[in-house]
């Protein structure tokens, strides 16, 4: 399946996507997470496989991988707001949109805020569904001490060994990973720049009392068919999250997925895809 890298320009800033399949199949979305992340990084093997009945648009967000790293605010907010020009510069009237970690928040957030751009919400071990710290006190405390993220971001770029031990804390086995997946994350702990979004987003998000966004209140009034995944074993964000997301969404499901922790796109990347090529079936359907 042929690739091409493409460019959006939004608030003054150029944002890359990777884009592949037939520009008249339905549109979907794919967002990443945070800390040393991009589209290729997560969503890597599900690209092709997806693109063979999609058109998929894999965002590197605001901050990440090829797209710019200015000096400004990297809040959930921002990230919805310049998604949201990348949707509106997109031909595709709405689109399907998947998004993982941080990139669930942002996804969920644009469709609270923008519900005509957005036909269905995917959301992969979703920010944004609780305030609970994953760490409580240590969470804040790393979040104030962004030179321990410096540290770490320049040990594990002179380590593929050390990247690959890093990975734990989102992957259950991080020996079951491919060899495709620890490359492209160590690649990307050397680009120019990295950590900076992920430093700035945590300095926004992470308070006191909990993170800062959650639209579980909002959730009521989500108006798109959802599909909530979530790995069983998750330490990140707890799997019980999804689980209430998706009672309290009007149309929703969720799937808990075994053997499974915060990566599931590259931990379990064949029923990652079986689950949102259904889903997003029906997005096609409904045209």
């Amino acid at each position: 399946m042929e690739r091409t890298d493409e460019t959006v320009t939004v608030e003054g800033h150029r944002l890359h996507y990777i884009a592949a399949g037939d520009p008249s199949d339905p549109t979907v979305l794919l967002l990443h997470g945070g800390i040393v992340d991009a589209a290729h990084v997560t969503w890597g093997e599900c690209l092709d496989p997806l693109a063979r009945e999609f058109r998929v648009v894999a965002l590197d967000m605001l901050g990440y991988g090829e797209s710019d790293k200015p000096d400004t605010a990297y809040s959930l907010a921002h990230h919805v707001d310049v998604v949201a020009g990348v949707v509106d510069a997109l031909p595709a009237e709405s689109v399907g949109v998947a998004g993982i970690s941080m990139g669930g928040g942002v996804a969920l957030g644009l469709a609270l805020r923008s519900p005509g751009a957005v036909d269905r919400l995917a959301l992969v071990d979703s920010y944004g569904l609780g305030r609970e710290l994953a760490s409580g006190r240590l969470t804040y405390l790393l979040a104030r001490l962004q030179v321990l993220n410096r540290l770490s971001l320049a040990l594990l770029s002179r380590s593929r060994a050390l990247t690959k031990a890093s990975l734990a804390g989102i992957a259950r086995d991080t020996d079951a990973l491919s060899p495709e997946a620890v490359d492209a994350a160590w690649a990307e702990t050397k680009r120019p720049g990295v950590g900076k979004a992920f430093r700035g987003f945590r300095a926004a998000e992470v308070t006191r009392k909990g993170y800062r966004t959650d639209y579980t209140d909002r959730l009521p009034d989500l108006a798109v068919p959802a599909l909530f995944l979530h790995g069983e074993h998750d330490e990140v964000f707890p799997p019980a999250w999804s689980e209430r997301a998706a009672e309290l969404a009007p149309e929703a499901d969720c799937r808990v997925l075994a053997d499974c922790a915060h990566w599931a796109p590259r931990e379990r990347p064949d029923r990652v895809v079986e689950l949102l090529r259904g889903f997003f079936e029906g997005s096609a359907n409904d045209r």
